[in-house]
């Protein structure tokens, strides 16, 4: 089973360790764009057509990564941003990977529970498989 873990750049820390029990386990691991390479980082300084290229290459990088697996693992996990605890943080790009995988048919997994966010509903509708955040759940 091919499995693509999905996060937040902030949770790049617990990709190694997330990944490495799922190979032990026999899983084939597609990683996020750019944990393994910085081809993904955005200058500040771009232009707004070498901003949306730069969108646009990401997003078509993560469907074709999608297109190839069985299912994505969302690595949800609390983010603080400006003081405030964001619970099971699951970014724009992380959740339009969780509605490529789901049109796609594949399994959606997440580490931990839903966030409390405006997009509650429609995660939610993806019909995931919580793990309680504990990776040894992952079937």
């Amino acid at each position: 089973m091919k499995i693509m873990l999905c996060c937040s750049t902030a949770f790049y820390d617990k990709v190694e360790e997330i990944s490495k029990t799922l190979i032990d386990k026999g899983y084939e691991i597609e990683y996020p764009n750019g944990y393994l390479d910085n081809s993904f980082e955005l200058d500040d300084n771009v232009s707004d057509e070498e901003y949306s290229k730069f969108f646009k290459d990401m997003f078509q990088e993560s469907r074709d990564k999608i297109k190839t697996c069985d299912g994505i693992l969302v690595l949800n996990y609390d983010k603080t941003k400006n003081g405030a605890v964001m619970p099971n943080y699951i970014g724009a790009s992380t959740f339009l990977e969780m509605y490529e995988a789901f049109m796609d048919g594949k399994k959606v997994y997440m580490m931990n529970g839903f966030p409390d966010n405006m997009l509650l509903d429609e995660i939610k509708g993806f019909n995931p498989i919580i793990l309680n955040g504990d990776i040894n759940n992952f079937k």
